[in-house]
C-alpha cells in the first residue's frame, strides 16, 4: 500500500464588505503579511485559480459588488463549496462600516457609489447593505471600521491574520497623549509622566522625543534606568508567553501629558532594544502623526 503525503490545509481568506469600508486597505495589509493577494477577481474565475498547484503561503481574495458576476448567492455558494474542500482552511473577512461614515468617506473622496453611479451615494449605500446582508451573516471575522484609522485597521488585520509558526509575533509600540485618550487595542500601557518633562526646558519645548537632545534629557532622569530595565525585562518575559498562547501581535503603549517628548523617547528606546534582540517591531507616535497630518492639510500646494 502506498501512503500519500498529507499537507496542512492552505489558508484562504475571502475579503469583502461595503464599498468604502476598507477592503482594499485590508488586501494590502494581508499582502504585506505574506499572503498572495488578488483583488477584484470575478467569482467565476476563483475555482479555476484554486485548481492550480499548491503554494507555500496563504492566499487572500478580494471580492465586492464591482465584480462583473457578483451576487450574494454566488459568493455564499462559493464559500460553502470551499469550506467542504479539505485542501483549504477558508475564512470570510467582512469589513463593515456605519452608513453615515461611508457617506462621509464618499463625500470626502468625491467618488460615485458603484451601485448608484447616477444618484447620490446614500442610495448606493442602502442598496449595498441590503445586497450584502446575507454575506455579512456568514462572516467568520467581522471588523467594523467606522472608528478605525488605516493604522488601526492594519493592527486589527495583523491580530487576526498574521501567519503563525516560528517567532513571528509582531510587536507594536505606541506613544500617546493622555489628554487625547488611550489608543484602541493596546495590550499593555505604561505611564511616563513621572519622568522629568522636557516641555519645561525652553530649548527643548519645540522639539520632540525623536531628537537626540530630548532623548538625552529624558534618559538622564535618575528614575529612567530602573524603570526602563523593569519594562524591558517584563516585555522579554511576556513575548515568549504570548507566542505560546498563539497570539500574533502584542501592542505596548507609553503615555505622557502631550505625547511629544517622554513617551516618544521611551518608545524609541524600547523599540531599539527589542529590535536588537531580533524581535519584529513597529512604532507609532500618534500625536506626532496627527501633527504632521494637520500641517499637511494647512500647507499650500
Amino acid at each position: 500500500m502506498t501512503l500519500q503525503a498529507t499537507h496542512p490545509p492552505e489558508r484562504l481568506v475571502i475579503v469583502t464588505g461595503p464599498s468604502g469600508a476598507g477592503r482594499s486597505t485590508s488586501i494590502h495589509v494581508l499582502e504585506d503579511l505574506g499572503y498572495e493577494a488578488i483583488d477584484n477577481l470575478p467569482l467565476s474565475l476563483i475555482p479555476r485559480l484554486l485548481e492550480g498547484p499548491r503554494i507555500n503561503r496563504p492566499m487572500a481574495l478580494g471580492v465586492d459588488v464591482r465584480n462583473r458576476d457578483f451576487s450574494a448567492a454566488s459568493l455564499i455558494e462559493l464559500f460553502d463549496v470551499l469550506s467542504l474542500n479539505p485542501r483549504f482552511s477558508v475564512e470570510l473577512l467582512y469589513l463593515d462600516c456605519s452608513a453615515d461614515v461611508l457617506l462621509r468617506r464618499f463625500s470626502e473622496t468625491r467618488r460615485r457609489h458603484p451601485l448608484a453611479p447616477a444618484e447620490g451615494p446614500s442610495d448606493g449605500v442602502r442598496r449595498e447593505f441590503d445586497l450584502l446582508m446575507p454575506v455579512r451573516a456568514l462572516a467568520t471575522v467581522l471588523i467594523d471600521t467606522s472608528e478605525l484609522s488605516p493604522h488601526d485597521l492594519r493592527e486589527e488585520i495583523t491580530r487576526w491574520f498574521a501567519p503563525s509558526g516560528g517567532q513571528r509575533l509582531a510587536v507594536s509600540i505606541h506613544s500617546f497623549s493622555y489628554k487625547r485618550g488611550i489608543p484602541r487595542g493596546i495590550d499593555m500601557i505604561l505611564d511616563c509622566r513621572f519622568l522629568r518633562n522636557p516641555y519645561w526646558d525652553e530649548s527643548l519645548r519645540s522639539k520632540n522625543g525623536l531628537s537626540r537632545a530630548v532623548a538625552e534629557y529624558v534618559t538622564a532622569d535618575d528614575r529612567f534606568e530602573p524603570f526602563f530595565d523593569h519594562v524591558f525585562s517584563l516585555t522579554k518575559l511576556l513575548l515568549p508567553a504570548y507566542i505560546d498562547e498563539g497570539k500574533a501581535h502584542l501592542s505596548i503603549g507609553f503615555g505622557c501629558t502631550g505625547g511629544q517628548h517622554r513617551s516618544v523617547a521611551v518608545t524609541e528606546c524600547l523599540a531599539k532594544a527589542l529590535a536588537k534582540e531580533g524581535w519584529q517591531v513597529s512604532i507609532r507616535h500618534r500625536e506626532l502623526e496627527r501633527g504632521a497630518a494637520t500641517s499637511a492639510l494647512h500647507t499650500p500646494e
